[in-house]
């Protein structure tokens, strides 16, 4: 057992703490990668070395860390809502391939871990707890949307964080393994693509 950590209503463990912290680091690292157009694929690796990389990171930090940060808590609140145990691990293995993909192609594999869900609950709840989650980062991508149109001189900040969000939210939905999608299509396929619909719509139009 892990010793629970209280934080207002929140219950959590050191072991959490650190786990989200690396996943936090990892993930923010890979979309700097991304958003710098650095990558060993196209010869431009060389760019991290530029004044804008490090701006970049800490732009991921505050878009993708959020973005990341909030889907997760959002499965943590909902899975206790329904009376369950609910943590964040991180899988090492998948922090290492999506900084790696980032690296050498310039692409994200945004699975760097999950809340475990400890306790009995329907397919519908299963459903709802991992629908929140991917839910969450679309209303962050609303939101950066609209901080967009409010404050222009942030603009380049608040779109990636626009664009972040839409693309966590959409392939978190995707249904297959251990991802949200899966547990959402099982319980409900019309709201899994009604979600999917959303992101694809934002994604690419």
């Amino acid at each position: 057992m892990y010793k629970t950590i209280k934080i207002g209503k929140i219950r959590t463990s050191k072991t959490e703490l650190v786990d989200i912290t690396k996943a936090w680091l990892a993930l923010s690292f890979a979309f700097a990668f991304i958003y710098s157009g650095a990558s060993l694929l196209s010869g431009s690796i060389t760019r991290i070395f530029s004044s804008a990389f490090p701006r970049l990171f800490l732009i991921s930090l505050f878009t993708a860390g959020l973005g990341f940060l909030l889907h997760e808590l959002a499965h943590k609140f909902v899975g206790q809502h329904y009376g369950c145990e609910a943590e964040f691990r991180a899988w090492d293995q998948f922090l290492y391939l999506a900084v790696g993909l980032a690296v050498l192609v310039g692409f994200i594999f945004a699975a760097p871990g999950a809340v475990m869900i400890s306790g009995m609950v329907t397919r519908k709840e299963n459903g709802l707890i991992s629908l929140a989650g991917p839910l969450t980062n679309y209303v962050l991508a609303v939101i950066f949307a609209g901080l967009m149109f409010l404050y222009p001189p942030w603009t380049q900040i608040f779109s990636i964080g626009f664009s972040i969000n839409i693309w966590l939210g959409l392939f978190n939905l995707i249904p297959f393994g251990p991802l949200d999608g899966k547990k959402v299509f099982e319980w409900n396929k019309g709201v899994w693509l009604l979600a999917v619909l959303f992101g694809v719509y934002f994604s690419f139009f």
